[in-house]
């Protein structure tokens, strides 16, 4: 296998066995990489740690001491970053009206403030110029019930990252999201994506009909952490089949699919 990110170092927050930070750090490590990855539950790390044999230390994206001191310990190990990920998030389902006030401190600690302040940390120790890459979705784009912290939260961080691709541009910093659809094998989504009938309601509004898998994710974010993207930046790339082009399923249709599977 080539390495096409030998001699880079990487830094993945929010890796969790089976999920996208997990599949990225995967894809960096096969790839020649250099790799620290971090999240809030310590048996989480310590599997994915000892299966890809990667240094890995805890930080809540929502405490800003944590995410200085993972950015920082990161920088010093590895004698500076190359790339930056963020694969946190909290999906959140919950009708407009019911949204709390600490409903919605949460989701912007979690989904907008952590994230900003990650890359804020991350962009002091990238001098030399990098990759930043988030981790948006689909629902920052097209419609879905019930979901609108979420959803804003999300698309908001886009905006944010093509500001970091505005005003880092010149120290070579590349900055971009990408953004899934529904997963298969994800903890997130995957869980109604195993049943045949909700699954046929969103091959139904994919161009490729089928769904999407974390290997998936890894490869657009391989891409962009590496050489072969080095003129594109500020950018949303969807990895989802196509979807933008049609829609979500309403959570009505999901729900009679699910009463209907017996």
């Amino acid at each position: 296998m080539s390495q096409r990110l030998a001699g880079k170092a990487a830094l993945v927050l929010g890796v969790a066995p089976g999920n996208v930070g997990e599949a990225i750090a995967r894809r960096y490590v096969e790839h020649g990489a250099r790799v620290m990855i971090a999240g809030r539950r310590v048996e989480a790390l310590e599997a994915v740690g000892a299966a890809l044999d990667v240094p890995w230390q805890v930080c809540d994206i929502i405490s800003q001491s944590e995410v200085d001191a993972l950015v920082a310990s990161s920088a010093q190990r590895f004698g500076g970053l190359d790339i930056g990920v963020n694969a946190t998030g909290w999906g959140l389902l919950k009708p407009f009206l019911e949204h709390s006030q600490e409903d919605l401190d949460r989701m912007s600690a979690v989904q907008f403030t952590g994230p900003f302040q990650y890359f804020q940390a991350v962009l002091r120790h990238m001098p030399q110029g990098g990759s930043i890459i988030q981790i948006s979705s689909v629902t920052a784009s097209i419609m879905f019930d019930d979901h609108a912290a979420y959803m804003g939260t999300k698309a908001g961080m886009d905006h944010v990252v093509r500001c970091i691709a505005h005003e880092f541009g010149h120290r070579g910093i590349r900055a971009n999201s990408i953004a899934p659809g529904g997963l298969a094998d994800a903890p997130m989504s995957g869980g109604g994506l195993q049943h045949p009938a909700i699954a046929a309601l969103y091959h139904r509004e994919i161009p490729l009909q089928r769904s999407g898998v974390a290997a998936e994710v890894a490869d657009a974010a391989l891409w962009l952490a590496g050489d072969e993207s080095s003129f594109v930046t500020g950018q949303v790339i969807h990895v989802s089949g196509g979807q933008t082009l049609r829609r979500n399923p309403s959570l009505g249709e999901v729900y009679a699919a699910a009463s209907g599977m017996g």
